[in-house]
């Protein structure tokens, strides 16, 4: 039986590898997006996530598109990467309101009919930079480190009614945000992963759509890197 999943930030990336995964599982699957819409074979509702009535009306109206959620990956983001003596309040504070306060109003708003179900399946994507720090990104670590704390403490508020609560957490990935790198600095950067490459949006997809499935139903309150090794004792 076909399940309702929502992915955030799905119009492209990581996001998108995501929808697309759940969808070629025969799953009901909705993205939000703030400036590009998906490619026409998902459905799209445009949602800024830093907003509390955006994600009020996108849920609602997924809801009657496909029912109310069972799936949740919160996966919408920002970067504004900038050394922190550089570094503005401005720019601190809408990376956290995008990244950690954007996956809370979510999940506030598909929570109540997860919990009267007593099912279902949140999955938070996080960063390995979250785990280990980096260099010019202390707002963007800040806020992925604290997706983290989020997820485990909402795996114990939520357990007993059988929905899990798990954390991806990407490393160097090939996406729109990683395109723009010259190549010198992405093989600098491969040079510090074991496997000596970056991941493919896919690959990502593929560690979501597990803990997101019946197999790992005993998993929750994890934080699962899929970085190469990069964030290897972190």
């Amino acid at each position: 039986m076909s399940r309702s999943v929502l992915v955030t930030g799905g119009n492209r990336g990581i996001g998108l590898a995501v929808a697309r995964a759940f969808a070629g599982d025969g799953e009901k699957v909705a993205v939000t997006y703030r400036s590009e819409p998906p490619p026409p074979d998902l459905l799209g509702f445009h949602c800024d996530v830093t907003s509390a009535a955006d994600v009020e009306r996108a849920v609602a109206e997924v809801e009657v598109q496909q029912g109310a959620v069972e799936v949740l990956v919160a996966n919408a983001g920002i970067t504004r990467d900038k050394l922190l003596l550089r570094m503005g309040e401005e720019d601190f504070e809408a990376t956290l309101d995008a990244n950690l306060k954007g996956a809370f109003r979510v999940v506030r708003q598909v929570a109540p009919k997860m919990l009267r179900a007593k099912r279902g399946r949140i999955v938070f994507v996080s960063s390995s930079v979250g785990l280990r720090g980096e260099q010019g990104q202390s707002n963007y670590a800040a806020s992925k480190a604290g997706l983290i704390g989020f997820a485990r403490s909402l795996a114990w508020e939520f357990g007993s009614r059988g929905i899990t609560v798990n954390v991806i957490a990407p490393g160097l990935t090939d996406t729109d945000m990683t395109s723009g790198l010259p190549e010198k600095r992405i093989a600098e950067m491969c040079a510090q992963i074991p496997l000596r490459r970056m991941a493919s949006p896919e690959e990502i997809a593929e560690a979501v759509r597990f803990v997101a499935s019946p197999r790992a139903s005993y998993i929750t309150g994890a934080v699962i890197p899929v970085d190469g090794g990069a964030s290897m004792g972190h």
